[in-house]
């Protein structure tokens, strides 16, 4: 089992940045890939990001492309969502994700989620 806990989210104009982590628990953690989904209103949730265990491949989303890194440490169980230049349309509530699937699905396990405000 691995549990997963968000945090950093927030309220910021745009063009500005804010950095997403995700806490995990379990033994496991090292050898999960692990992901970044989001979720605006009235939408399904979507891909944005996701890190290999060795951190050494990474999936984005092509609305994320250039502005948003995933970063992984494992001695701290985290991984880490960096997000930039942050536009009015990545508001959502964004979930740290956890599985053994490399890729852009989704894996078994899913965070709380922690909402993120863009202002105009």
């Amino acid at each position: 089992q691995v549990q997963l806990v968000e945090s950093g989210g927030g309220l910021v104009q745009a063009g500005g940045s804010l950095r997403l982590s995700c806490a995990a628990s379990g033994r496991t953690f090292s050898r999960y890939t692990m992901g970044w989904f989001r979720q605006a209103p009235g939408k399904t949730r979507e891909f944005v990001a996701s890190i290999s265990w060795s951190g050494s491949i990474t999936y984005y989303a092509d609305s994320v492309k250039g502005r948003f890194t995933i970063s992984r440490d494992n001695a701290k169980n985290t991984v880490y969502l960096q997000m930039n230049s942050l536009k009015p349309e990545d508001t959502a509530v964004y979930y740290c994700n956890a599985g053994p699937r490399l890729g852009i699905g989704a894996n078994d396990y899913w965070g709380q989620g922690t909402q993120v405000t863009v202002s105009s």
